[in-house]
């Protein structure tokens, strides 16, 4: 066995809600220069030639924002990000096997459309409620940081302060409907997937309930999930990025991204999306399942000594 023993004793909410807190902030940690570079190639249609520089590719884009604003610049909006992730993951993945019960009462072997539903629902939840975090993380990732260049925003509390005083609530939880949709795909594709993943290599005996079992149905996971959020989620950043009355709806910023730059800006990002959610998922996912053994094990240990 490598890592952790499987607890005897399902886990509670409170245990799942805060493993998959701390293991996402793990896994952004890691995985958050390549988020930011998604971010910049996904936007990179609407600020052409915007101080003359280009990017071109996932560590192409890397290497010019480390060239030109220094390598701290790779993690702007960290510390939205984070609060993000805390909100966020503990909901859409800590709830999801919750919801997954109360759909089915409580029964076994739950069906795909079960699972796609809880993932939706969860994924839905956790947006409505973390949205202004979103928000100011990729208005920072997508804010760069040259001499001589303005920045929109100096801090993160500072950013939540201007958004709400120049474009009220709305702004705070701009580009939400296109984030539900996103994060709905998201996160049933990803939770869906990696279960099923697991169970099908479980149930064929390929691997035991360990370490190399979660890594491959992470990465499967995080592949399927790519493929078919990533129009959504261009959609979503260059909404949520945009001035006041760039676009009328995020129906509008894809009919714009449409017939002005063609279907493929729907998949700007591919790479750094995929690099970001495949390795974001092997980190959270295998973390996930460590952090959630190792609080069932220190649970027991205290509960035996009491």
């Amino acid at each position: 066995m490598v890592g952790f023993k499987p607890s005897d004793v399902p886990p509670p909410l409170g245990v799942k809600m805060a493993s998959a807190g701390a293991a996402a902030c793990v896994a952004d940690l890691f995985t958050f220069p390549l988020d930011t570079a998604k971010v910049r190639l996904q936007i990179q249609g609407e600020m052409k030639g915007v101080e003359g520089i280009r990017y071109r590719g996932v560590f192409g884009t890397i290497s010019t924002m480390i060239r030109t604003e220094g390598p701290r610049s790779l993690y702007n909006g960290l510390v939205a990000g984070l609060q993000r992730q805390v909100c966020f993951a503990s909901i859409r993945i800590g709830l999801y096997d919750n919801v997954k019960d109360f759909y089915t009462g409580g029964k076994d072997n739950p069906g795909v459309l079960v699972r796609i539903l809880a993932g939706c629902t969860t994924g839905a939840m956790a947006v409505s409620f973390a949205q202004p975090t979103d928000v100011v993380k990729v208005r920072f990732q997508a804010q760069k940081n040259l001499d001589g260049v303005a920045r929109r925003y100096t801090g993160t509390m500072q950013a939540y302060r201007h958004i709400f005083q120049n474009e009220g609530m709305r702004g705070l939880w701009k580009g939400t409907l296109p984030n539900i949709t996103r994060n709905a795909l998201v996160n049933c594709t990803e939770l869906v997937t990696y279960d099923l993943i697991k169970e099908a290599i479980l149930k064929h005996n390929l691997l035991s309930d360990n370490l190399p079992c979660h890594f491959l149905s992470a990465f499967g996971a995080g592949f399927v999930t790519t493929v078919i959020a990533s129009p959504v989620d261009v959609v979503k950043t260059r909404y949520m990025n945009s001035p006041p009355g760039q676009y009328k709806s995020a129906i509008n910023c894809a009919w714009t991204m449409m017939t002005k730059e063609g279907p493929t800006a729907f998949y700007k990002g591919f790479v750094p999306s995929f690099l970001r959610l495949g390795s974001w998922n092997v980190v959270m996912f295998v973390t996930f399942e460590q952090i959630k053994r190792a609080m069932m094990i220190t649970k027991k240990r205290i509960e035996d000594k009491n």
